[in-house]
């Protein structure tokens, strides 16, 4: 089961930041998440696979996640340690398999705009907050619908579904 709460060092990038970047597409020969850790970003960040630690968190510019609607992308990050994503707007099909895997995506504008590379932030889902640790500066995201957030803490659609037939 997983928190609402999460605390870790910025990894950022710009916008359109697609799928194909996010893995690419000579690693999806396989379906294993650590594999797919271990290639994440490769192609627009060489770093970050051996840098990014559990916890951490991707902040981005517009349209994070085009390209192709393969799992594969979500599910490198998620397996990478990062504990969810903020952007300034994110690709609908991306958007849909992040939460799907229980990877949490927050559109939020002016924390893109703010949050820069290295900062270490908390994000609370509950609240709806993303703190900036350094000056304390609050930026307020749209809440999630409480399904959402029990799809986010079961860890996936397919365990919220699964707990809602028990």
């Amino acid at each position: 089961m997983k928190s609402l709460k999460f605390k870790g060092k910025v990894f950022k990038y710009g916008d359109d930041v697609n799928t194909d970047v996010i893995i690419p597409a000579r690693y999806l020969n396989t379906s294993d998440p650590k594999e797919l850790a271990a290639h994440c970003m490769e192609d627009i960040d060489d770093t970050f696979a051996s840098n990014v630690k559990e916890g951490d968190i991707i902040v981005a510019g517009e349209n994070f996640g085009c390209g192709s609607s393969r799992e594969h992308a979500p599910i490198s990050i998620k397996a990478s340690g990062i504990s969810c994503v903020i952007a300034k707007s994110f690709a609908r099909i991306f958007y849909r398999n992040s939460f799907n895997i229980g990877l949490p995506i927050i559109e939020c504008p002016e924390a893109a705009d703010n949050i820069e590379f290295g900062d270490l932030i908390e994000v609370d889902l509950e609240e709806g907050i993303i703190r900036r640790v350094s000056d304390n500066k609050l930026f307020k995201p749209k809440p999630f619908p409480d399904f959402v957030k029990e799809i986010i803490v079961k860890g996936g659609l397919m365990e919220y579904v699964s707990s809602k037939q028990s």
